[in-house]
């Protein structure tokens, strides 16, 4: 842990949580990964906390909690900005952002504290990438793993087979404990990751119990049924990865669609 620094943004909500952590990897020759979002009183905590070493600034992805921040501190500390940038339209992104560097998949980031590598993990958005920190087996997991809930997946950049497929791909890799984009450090990764695994496909299942049950029906009609063990509240946001689901089970033939309907084959 003396490698990670977390500070995190005063954002909370029903998509972050607490609020977007912000990571700080090293003490002299410092990585700042996601500066989350443009709030004066986090970009300022940040500088205090970076000491004047903060050499780079890389976001996992550009969603507007995540990567606002990264333009206004290179600005003041003249540092280059790491990313890449969505492989179309996605409603959440990140105007701002323009990298300096582009990420590519396992590009490492070597310095004479630490190895970061960078490993590209499509799912909640096409230019997600998780950070292995490879000096203490840390992941820094964006919003590709989280802490306390599951990560929406919200087409069209958000990919539900693509996410599956990033997961499962995580587990060729030695990895001792996650840092999530939200919540607590979290230990047993192997154990999260087959869990995440598990509900994702329990919720796809689901999804096909349902249309054998009620028959043809519209998103917002289905997301009732499929979710019916989470509060009418967060169905909204559920809706996101539903239909994400269902574009998988499209793309599988295992669901039709005609016009706003779904239904079995």
């Amino acid at each position: 842990m003396d490698l990670i620094k977390k500070i995190t943004a005063p954002n909370p909500s029903v998509f972050t949580g607490k609020g977007t952590n912000t990571y700080l990897i090293g003490k002299q020759d410092i990585s700042l990964i996601d500066p989350g979002p443009n709030i004066s009183e986090h970009i300022e905590e940040i500088i205090k906390q970076g000491n004047g070493n903060i050499k780079r600034i890389i976001v996992t992805h550009t969603h507007t909690d995540h990567s606002p921040a990264a333009l206004p501190i290179a600005k003041i500390l003249d540092v280059p900005m790491y990313g890449r940038l969505v492989d179309g339209d996605s409603s959440w992104e990140d105007e701002t952002f323009n990298p300096d560097v582009v990420l590519k998949d396992k590009d490492i980031i070597e310095t004479e504290e630490y190895t970061l590598e960078a490993i590209h993990t499509p799912g909640h958005a096409s230019n997600h990438f998780c950070f292995l920190i490879k000096d203490n087996n840390c992941l820094i997991t964006g919003d590709h793993i989280m802490d306390g809930s599951t990560v929406v997946i919200g087409p069209p950049d958000g990919n539900m087979n693509d996410y599956l497929n990033s997961l499962q791909r995580l587990l060729s890799y030695k990895v001792d404990f996650f840092a999530p984009g939200h919540g607590n450090f979290m230990r047993e990764p192997e154990k999260t990751i087959q869990s995440i695994i598990r509900h994702r496909l329990s919720r796809e299942n689901k999804a096909l119990r349902k249309l054998k049950d009620f028959g043809e029906n519209t998103l917002d009609n289905l997301v009732k049924h499929v979710y019916d063990d989470v509060s009418e509240q967060l169905h909204p946001i559920a809706l996101y990865s539903l239909e994400a689901h269902l574009i998988k089970l499209v793309s599988e033939k295992k669901v039709k669609k005609n016009n706003d309907f779904y239904k079995l084959i």
